[in-house]
């Protein structure tokens, strides 16, 4: 593992770079660093944020010299206190929790669906074909990022493979369910963004009245429930 600064109040934890070949064991490391560091009980550190390959360890540097700590070696320190607790979580003992089976309800409905029919298009199906098998597919969570709560999910049919918009809207609806490449998403918030909108989800994916204040997090398997019209209008209101 390589660790390296990023900016002054945070450290990257390189974990793998083999994302593309194995992505489910390359998560099931990066989720293991997370655990480990959880364990370790950092003093100063205030979030772990997992990505494809790496662990975002952010930290609040006054809290770090409140430790006793110089300064000038907080970087060192942390970065110390880390390779410890890695160390020391190589040689615990443990179980993996069971992942998380998060069933979300999308319409389809064209209203929603802004980009369903040039999806359809360039994979060279009809509408609904494309809707049943965005639906009938299990995805994995690999990472939370862009916006709050904005989960990129493993696991799009490569039939459904679609690029991204060369020019992004200026603005998308929280909830919008999407395509972006191989990946699928939800914008939790209205937000910019270059992806094709295929459906709505009513949930709410981020509230930073809840802790915590994202719905799903990275290691979660996630289904899409079609729902109609008037079901959407009344999970919302």
């Amino acid at each position: 593992m390589k660790i390296t600064p990023l900016g002054d109040s945070a450290l990257t934890v390189r974990v793998d770079d083999r994302f593309k070949d194995a992505p489910e064991k390359t998560l099931k490391e990066v989720l293991n660093v997370v655990r480990r560091l959880e364990d370790a009980h950092i003093p100063g550190v205030i979030e772990l944020a997992p990505a494809y390959t790496t662990v975002g360890v952010f930290f609040d540097p006054i809290r770090v010299i409140n430790c006793a700590v110089e300064p000038g070696s907080v970087v060192e320190w942390i970065t110390q206190k880390i390779c410890e607790g890695l160390a020391h979580g190589k040689r615990k003992q443990g179980g993996r929790a069971v992942a998380r089976v998060v069933e979300v309800p999308v319409c389809y409905d064209p209203e929603f669906a802004l980009d369903l029919d040039h999806v359809a298009q360039h994979a060279q199906m009809s509408a609904k074909e494309v809707v049943d098998l965005h639906r009938a597919t299990d995805y994995l969570v690999n990472c939370i990022g862009f916006t709050p709560g904005f989960p990129y999910l493993a696991g799009l049919p490569e039939k459904l493979a679609t690029p991204r918009h060369a020019t992004p809207r200026k603005e998308i609806a929280a909830g919008s369910v999407a395509i972006g490449g191989r990946q699928s998403g939800i914008y939790p918030l209205r937000s910019p963004g270059g992806w094709n909108v295929i459906g709505r989800t009513p949930l709410r994916l981020f509230d930073p009245q809840t802790n915590p204040p994202a719905l799903l997090r990275a290691g979660d398997r996630l289904r899409f429930q079609a729902i109609s019209r008037q079901e959407f209008e009344t999970w919302t209101f």
